[in-house]
């Protein structure tokens, strides 16, 4: 069977995180460029090989400060790991459009095995001829895990940035030809 190439469709995907601030409220920030791929044994995602990066220069939580304050030394050191990269070892489908996606996250140089939950939303022709597949992705992951060990309390003891991180991505892939 033929290697099937899909590419990642950035206008027509975005990619998420969201972390409890004071652990009252919930922060949301995305990452504004990034790209990724897979492979596919015919039409069929079982099995896929996925790869994924992001630019961490791109991260964005509609606050300029606290932007600068992720870029920097404390949290994702940009200068240094200017990206976060994803690369799979399994795609496997649990029931109906559920799958599984396991693979290898990399974060502040620091790589970890890690599984998300995605659910396939099926595929579709576009106006021009090309066939689309699209993937709610969600995971969760403990920042501390990857090297990012900022934390900050108040003076009334709360924990300013909690140490779970919610990844989550809705993503459009289009099947080269």
């Amino acid at each position: 069977m033929a290697t099937t190439k899909w590419a990642l469709d950035p206008t027509h995907s975005e990619v998420q995180f969201k972390v409890k601030h004071l652990v009252i409220s919930t922060v949301t920030g995305s990452f504004k460029k990034f790209e990724g791929e897979a492979e596919t044994e015919g039409d069929s995602f079982e099995n896929a090989k996925v790869r994924f990066s992001a630019d961490i220069n791109s991260i964005d939580t509609n606050q300029e400060q606290r932007d600068e304050h992720l870029k920097g030394a404390d949290f994702f050191d940009a200068a240094t790991y200017p990206q976060l990269t994803f690369v799979s070892t399994s795609f496997t489908k649990v029931s109906g459009s559920d799958y599984k996606l396991t693979g290898d996250l990399t974060i502040h140089g620091v790589t970890n095995p890690v599984t998300f939950d995605v659910e396939y939303g099926g595929a579709a022709g576009d106006f021009y001829g090309n066939t689309k597949a699209g993937f709610d992705v969600t995971g969760k992951i403990n920042r501390k895990d990857f090297g990012l060990t900022w934390s900050g309390v108040t003076e009334a003891g709360s924990i300013v940035v909690s140490e779970d991180v919610k990844l989550s991505a809705s993503v459009q892939f289009t099947k080269q030809a």
